[in-house]
């Protein structure tokens, strides 16, 4: 084994669990939100295997979005955050949607080898970022693969449905907001750069993406009032285009059983320079607004408890 790759086993017992949950000091809505890729502690193994300079790393990151997001707590909403960046391990992707041509080794028979999002380098553990930049410098022992995805995919994920059940059982449903950032330009002109929870496409610039999975992982009502309030605030809005939601929306986005899953996706150049990766002297204008957002989502789903309580009983 390479010294990168014990180096990289390492940090992974470095992060401890990887993630960190914020509570609010009195739960008092359904609302859970998730911020999957804002990660921003970069493991020196993970730096040392990697060919690319961590300017060119960060550029992958949903940076600064669980501040964006942060006034959840006065919703009485909680918020987890993933500690690692994405580039390190992507939380929005099947546990073992794995690229045999960057390990060495066996992978599982149960791995996907052949999603879309794995062709295009991004998969659990991503091949590449940017413009189609290869991130390592070698093939990966496999073995340090599934260490990350055992010390920290699985421990977010099981803290992450164990919120949403809470939510659930306390008011009869639950709703999960997926915090994500996007590239300002269009994908089109960026080979691929979004990172994306789906393949790259042309789209025209917008400064808000909600993706509900085309109507299948959330109630009409809660995009709605997402979709009401931003424009309301002068905001430019789509839907589903290019970002119907990943593997987080989908995997928890279960209506008909009072699960619901929003993803809500963020143009990164209303709040920060995206080649500094550094925040504008508007960032708290768009927090004041995601903080409206996130009132509006919440008085919505206050709306729907009543209707909601008496289903479940």
């Amino acid at each position: 084994m390479t010294p990168a790759a014990s180096t990289g086993q390492s940090d992974v017992a470095s992060f401890g669990v990887g993630y960190e949950v914020a509570e609010p000091h009195v739960l008092s809505s359904p609302l859970v939100f998730s911020s999957p890729h804002s990660g921003r502690a970069y493991p020196p193994g993970f730096l040392a295997a990697s060919q690319l300079e961590l300017a060119q790393l960060r550029r992958s990151e949903d940076a600064f979005v669980d501040d964006l997001f942060a006034d959840c707590l006065k919703v009485g909403a909680p918020m987890i955050r993933a500690l690692f960046p994405r580039a390190y391990l992507d939380l929005n992707r099947e546990p073992y949607e794995l690229d045999p041509r960057m390990f060495e080794g066996r992978l599982p028979p149960h791995a996907n080898t052949r999603s879309i999002r794995v062709a295009g380098g991004l998969g659990t553990i991503a091949r590449v970022v940017g413009h189609g930049q290869e991130i390592y410098r070698e093939r990966l022992p496999i073995g340090e693969g599934l260490a990350r995805i055992e010390a920290l995919y699985k421990p977010y994920h099981a803290r992450l449905g164990a919120l949403v059940e809470r939510a659930e059982l306390a008011f009869g449903f639950a709703l999960l907001v997926d915090c994500h950032s996007m590239p300002s330009a269009p994908l089109a002109a960026q080979n691929g750069a979004g990172f994306g929870r789906e393949p790259a496409q042309p789209t025209r610039k917008a400064d808000f993406v909600l993706g509900d999975r085309h109507g299948a992982s959330c109630a009409p009502a809660f995009v709605e009032a997402v979709e009401s309030e931003l424009r309301s605030l002068g905001f430019t809005v789509a839907r589903n285009k290019p970002y119907a939601g990943g593997y987080i929306t989908e995997h928890y986005g279960a209506p008909s059983f009072n699960r619901h899953a929003l993803q809500i996706e963020i143009s990164r150049g209303l709040y920060m320079d995206e080649r500094t990766v550094t925040p504008l002297s508007r960032f708290p204008e768009i927090r004041s607004a995601l903080r409206r957002v996130v009132e509006a989502l919440a008085a919505a789903a206050a709306s729907r408890l009543p209707v909601c309580r008496d289903a479940a009983e």
